[in-house]
């Protein structure tokens, strides 16, 4: 992870271009990449060709900590660095100072420290890092604070991280990190937004986190949860059904505890409410809870009865079926 923790507070407008004036810079990574410098904007075709370019991305994603020479060669080379990579690359990092900070040299956002280089945190307004810092601040913060710093935060995350790169490893390891931070704040947003009673907000954040991991068993929980608050019991039963089958085909496994548990809260409620289906449902409680091996004192006092229970369960089923079957 290039990423720095080191906290850059946003600004609220850039200094006018002006020769020899050292430049405050807006950056945006997350989609194509576009920096704005005073009334100037620049893009990925402007910035002195794809090196140049990525030596820039590579710094911005450890906004505040400098990069030694020795690891950008190996990032740009990918291990393969020819004999004049050190002069190469410092002509490299020239070019880019004359595009990113005319005519102040070594003096504009992009500096020399020993060894290496490194983007001055304090020149710099970048949407990843905010987005970072946005994510930490609400995961330590209360429900509701921490629900609008997310919100806040996801509003970034409309696009992939460095959609300019599309081949160097490096940007995909990047894209890959930042993906997880997205599903995290999304996963975080549909819990939190649970916990302040907006029901119907988590559902949704939850289906957005699922279209991102649809293994991911917390947005599994927040949607089925959500779904049983509203009184959506079918359709709780269905997710659950969709979220096991994915869980056996893709891992091998059967949901958690708590999904489980909602699963058997939704089956009482649904044998509870549907009339017609009630003792099928009623039949599946008494199975599932045989095969969640959690027998009751009652069952464990007079097996007997467990078994004819489980009989008279698998009766009901069997004829239901059947009858499905027939009226198909």
């Amino acid at each position: 992870m290039l990423q720095s923790d080191t906290f850059s507070p946003s600004h609220s407008g850039s200094p006018v271009d002006a020769p020899g004036v050292p430049a405050f810079l807006t950056v945006q990574l997350i989609g194509s990449l576009r920096i704005r410098r005073g009334d100037t904007v620049l893009n990925a075709r402007t910035l002195g060709g794809p090196k140049p370019r990525q030596i820039l991305e590579i710094l911005l994603l450890s906004l505040g900590t400098p990069v030694s020479k020795d690891r950008l060669i190996e990032v740009l080379w990918e291990g393969h660095a020819p004999a004049e990579a050190l002069p190469t690359l410092e002509s490299y990092v020239s070019v880019l100072r004359r595009n990113i900070q005319p005519g102040s040299g070594k003096l504009g956002p992009l500096r020399t420290t020993t060894g290496g280089y490194v983007m001055d945190a304090a020149m710099v307004d970048l949407d990843v890092f905010r987005f970072d810092q946005l994510l930490r601040l609400a995961q330590q913060s209360a429900p509701e604070t921490a629900l609008q710093l997310l919100q806040e935060a996801l509003g970034f995350a409309t696009a992939p991280l460095l959609g300019d790169e599309l081949l160097p490893a490096w940007a995909e390891d990047e894209r890959e990190l930042h993906n997880s931070r997205v599903l995290e704040a999304t996963v975080l947003a549909a819990e939190t937004a649970a916990t302040l009673g907006a029901v119907s907000e988590s559902i949704d954040w939850a289906q957005k986190a699922l279209t991102m991991d649809p293994l991911n068993e917390r947005a599994w929980e927040a949607r089925i949860a959500g779904l049983e608050r509203t009184g959506r019991y079918a359709e709780g039963l269905q997710c659950y059904e969709k979220c096991r089958r994915a869980m056996v085909r893709e891992l091998g496994c059967a949901p958690g505890p708590g999904l489980k548990a909602a699963h058997a809260r939704l089956l009482q409620a649904t044998a509870e409410n549907e009339g017609e289906l009630s003792d099928v449902l009623s039949a599946l409680l008494v199975l599932h809870g045989q095969l969640s091996r959690t027998p009751t004192p009652a069952a464990e006092a007079a097996p007997q009865i467990v078994r004819q229970s489980l009989r008279e369960a698998t009766h009901v089923i069997n004829s239901f079926l059947l009858r499905a079957m027939s009226a198909a």
